[in-house]
């Protein structure tokens, strides 16, 4: 395998491919150098001062992490310059970010998770950023939350990346899924991992079991014939992973297959899911399915979902693809 930078990819993605512009390139290329900003700080860990609660709480309600700040803080800064933005949003804000006048505009949206699981933080467990890139479809000079509200289909580029033991850059542009590992010496992303394909099949699932009490009854009736093993219906054992950091549980899947689950539920907040359709479901979807898995809500297309609001929520079910084609036929048997 040819060990090509992030740039020379690109470059060779532009050359093959009309659809990838420069501009697009350069969104990329922007937004990979702020994860290295980011990877840095993650790494500094207590002597840099980033542990711990902000004491603020972000448009879900949750409590915000002085990380998740600086993270979103560094993302904004990093990319609203590069010329290939016309405006952002973030999980962290609640109103769409505009660009700053003195910077050119350009005719994508980024829209990003700045730091996912971070509730992991503190305890030095992986934890990532998700990002999700659309073109602005309307004339409309500055973008409005109603440009953003596309269906995750129409995503140009989406990906995370990893804080882990190695810091990965994870992508897809529409053909394939591509993964890069960060060299920390140089600040250098070299590609090392191409046409990641999942597993077909698998016999491990990801799911917080301290809400089983809260399924609808097709989830809960699944990961009983899970957990029933070879004497149950599906006729083999099965191993349960659950990191409660979303980057950390798709990369796993990425690498190894499995099935990731976070289903709607009876709670009153999770009527409609827990997780975030355009800055989680969207591009871990898109990256899923362009590794030949399949994303779902239980019953629907992650993908095909016509978003309302830039904060919708949704149920998500995503993986290998036989396994979530066997999930799927619980919700619609």
């Amino acid at each position: 395998m040819k060990h090509s930078t992030l740039s020379q990819f690109l470059l060779d993605q532009k050359l093959s491919n009309l659809n990838i512009d420069n501009d697009l390139c350069k969104l990329i290329e922007s937004l990979a150098q702020a994860c290295v900003r980011i990877s840095y700080r993650v790494r500094q860990g207590a002597l840099g001062g980033i542990l711990g609660s902000h004491g603020t709480e972000n448009i879900q309600g949750e409590v915000q992490q002085k990380l998740d700040l600086i993270s979103n803080q560094i993302i904004v800064e990093g990319t609203q310059w590069c010329g290939a933005v016309a405006a952002m949003a973030s999980e962290e804000e609640e109103q769409i970010i505009p660009i700053p006048g003195e910077y050119r505009r350009g005719n994508y949206l980024l829209l990003f998770d700045p730091l996912d699981g971070s509730s992991n933080i503190d305890v030095n467990v992986s934890i990532g950023t998700i990002f999700s890139v659309l073109e602005k479809k309307s004339d409309h000079e500055q973008p409005q939350e109603a440009d953003f509200l596309q269906s995750g289909h129409n995503q140009v580029a989406a990906g995370y990346v990893v804080y882990g033991p190695q810091t990965l850059l994870v992508i897809t542009l529409g053909n394939g899924v591509y993964s890069f590992t960060l060299e920390s010496n140089t600040s250098t992303w070299t590609l090392t991992h191409e046409n990641i394909q999942i597993p077909e099949t698998t016999s491990e699932f990801a799911i917080n079991m301290s809400n089983m009490r809260y399924w609808h009854q097709p989830v809960k009736q699944y990961i009983q014939d899970c957990l029933s093993g070879v004497d149950g219906p599906l006729k083999k054992n099965y191993n349960m992973r659950w990191i409660a950091s979303m980057v950390a549980d798709v990369h796993r899947i990425i690498t190894r297959g499995g099935v990731f689950m976070y289903p709607a539920d009876k709670r009153e907040s999770v009527t409609k899911g827990k997780l975030r359709l355009m800055y989680e479901a969207n591009p871990m979807g898109f990256v899923i399915e362009q590794a030949g898995g399949l994303a779902t809500n239980g019953k629907n297309r992650i993908l095909d979902i016509s978003p309302q609001q830039l904060h919708q929520r949704t149920g998500v079910i995503l993986g290998s693809k036989k396994e979530v084609e066997l999930i799927t036929s619980y919700h619609t048997s």
